[in-house]
């Protein structure tokens, strides 16, 4: 069951269609307008872009309450104009992943209307009810502090349904065979269309049983499997990224032992350990997350990101580290939500500080999995925190410095553009930082391309490196008789560590940097020393001095005299 590995050393690119371009001027963004903007999305690097839903919504929950799983939303355009999408994308060699929803649906969607009219409806049974208010109906809010409920009255059904998120979504009977044949049925409809793949949301919602007689979740891990192998037989190179926010422990249920349910899993293990480090300068518990999430079957992959569109959830720290990231990302209440995350931006969390956005950049790349960028965070763009919940942080694309930022040449966006502060869109934009060499942008442009060139990261096994100092972290990847190294300093302070790089003879002797000419020579004990700069990073390729004079796209002439003379 093993298709085309594309997705092992890819980038991918998570966008809305609605906030990303605008090209009939109705403040809405759209599949023509995301067309004319392929070109910067190819100039950038990435392999693949990922969809927020497009499909039919009421937007209740920013297109998460899908009402038609086979149409686009008349305000992003047409059917036509997915497939002229797809098609571009395909012309640019881009893959397309698109969002799965299918933990529930719409209280909008024909399904439920039907559900709801008649209880011998053929509907009926597509959803979860009960006759009575369970007594359960008050736990399990996927949004605490704004969901009151799991479970609500409709009127109409005379009945009680479940929903796991907003009353407006009620989730399907995912235990239903009926359902699990539908929810083929939408992969296998966007599959012809041009789709590469699928962002599962919720998975472990979607497998879990549902009911009020249900006591304790079990999770049927067999439709994964399903899902997989309908996905080969289909298309070979097609592939979920399931949305599953577990413990380590039961990864591998997700992964497959054999390696045939999911293809790749976000890390929220490691995102949210990563975001520890950032704020304490202390890389101990990330290397521990790092080892915890270490076992995953050969054609398995990580999805490594560090913000998305929903809010940073901190659920899985302690509560003294959560504090701490609360203290240095998100002081105030209005910064946090759902009492677990945070829901800012990633540049306005690290202060706008240059050398931070580039070091957690760097860390994204280089830990184990696939980097997954969110739009706009090339640009280091900002958030909007009077607007409500996980909204502060999806407004429009930045585009120039004409009005609304070039988003949309109509008089009313759909999300306000950030106008005002330093995130605002005359001091943030593509256009400004296109011809900026040292722009944000352009940094982000080199460093996609150098971590397409170290492949290592995707597919070898890793080795965290002691130092004897918490605040650096050096970790190594070996794979086919090649090896890397990436070395980053959490602290602002300068840090000085020696280390080997722990290969046999003198295999680790020289330290090729592919980022600079500073290259490292060990000394005869073996041992590298390294003067790392505040918030300092390196990338590093593993290989004696005969390695150094055969590489052709090494300048040998710039290389360190005291390497060249060795």
């Amino acid at each position: 069951m093993i298709g085309d590995l594309w997705y092992k050393n890819g980038v991918i690119y998570c966008l809305s269609v609605g906030t990303y371009m605008d090209a009939n001027g109705d403040g809405v963004g759209d599949f023509r307008g995301l067309l004319r903007r392929l070109d910067y999305l190819h100039g950038l690097g990435i392999t693949a872009v990922w969809l927020m839903p497009f499909q039919p919504s009421p937007g209740k929950d920013d297109g998460y309450d899908i009402s038609d799983y086979y149409g686009v939303d008349p305000r992003y355009g047409t059917l036509g104009d997915f497939v002229e999408f797809t098609h571009g994308c395909r012309q640019r060699g881009l893959r397309v992943i698109i969002d799965l929803v299918v933990n529930h649906t719409s209280d909008q969607h024909h399904w439920f209307r039907e559900a709801r009219r008649a209880k011998d409806s053929p509907y009926r049974d597509w959803y979860v009810w009960s006759d009575r208010r369970p007594a359960n109906a008050d736990t399990g809010m996927v949004f605490p502090g704004v969901q009151k409920s799991t479970w609500s009255h409709d009127r109409e059904a005379g009945a009680w349904y479940f929903h796991r998120f907003y009353d407006f979504q009620p989730d399907l009977n995912t235990s239903n065979p009926m359902v699990q044949a539908e929810i083929l049925k939408i992969m296998g409809f966007w599959i012809q269309l041009g789709v590469s793949g699928f962002r599962m949301d919720a998975v472990p919602f979607v497998i879990s049983t549902k009911g009020a007689k249900v006591r304790k979740a079990v999770e049927q891990y067999d439709m994964l499997r399903s899902f997989r192998e309908f996905l080969q037989w289909r298309q070979g190179n097609a592939i979920i990224l399931a949305e599953a926010n577990v413990l380590p422990k039961t990864d591998m249920e997700y992964f497959g032992r054999d390696g045939d349910r999911m293809h790749m899993m976000f890390n929220f293990h490691v995102n949210q350990h990563l975001f520890y480090a950032l704020a304490s300068a202390d890389s101990r518990p990330l290397a521990k997350s790092l080892a915890s999430t270490r076992p995953r079957p050969a054609t398995a992959q990580w999805g490594l990101f560090l913000r998305n569109h929903d809010e940073l959830d901190l659920g899985r720290l302690t509560k003294a580290q959560r504090n701490a990231v609360f203290k240095a990302f998100g002081p105030d209440k209005d910064m946090q939500l759902y009492d677990r995350g945070i829901r800012r931006r990633l540049a306005p969390m690290l202060g706008g500080d240059r050398r931070r956005l580039e070091l957690a950049y760097s860390l994204m790349c280089t830990l184990p999995g696939t980097p997954v960028i969110r739009y706009g965070d090339e640009l280091g763009m900002g958030d909007n925190l009077e607007l409500p919940e996980r909204n502060c942080a999806r407004t429009p694309m930045q585009w120039s410095t004409e009005p609304h930022a070039g988003f949309t040449e109509g008089d009313r966006p759909c999300l306000p553009v950030i106008d005002k502060g330093p995130y605002g869109y005359e001091h943030v934009n593509a256009a400004k930082q296109r011809r900026d060499p040292n722009s944000m942008l352009n940094w982000t442009e080199r460093i996609v391309r150098m971590r397409k060139e170290v492949p290592e990261v995707g597919w070898g096994d890793f080795k965290v490196i002691a130092t004897r100092d918490p605040a650096v972290l050096v970790i190594r990847y070996d794979w086919r008789n090649n090896s890397v190294l990436f070395v980053h300093n959490l602290d602002e302070k300068p840090r000085e560590i020696a280390f080997s790089v722990g290969l046999p003879d003198d295999a680790g002797n020289l330290l090729v940097n592919l980022l600079t000419e500073d290259h490292s020579r060990a000394n005869k004990r073996g041992r590298h020393t390294l003067l790392l700069e505040g918030y300092g990073y390196r990338w590093y390729r593993v290989g004696g001095l005969d390695y150094l004079l055969k590489r052709s796209d090494i300048d040998t002439k710039a290389t360190p005299r005291a390497v060249r003379d060795a």
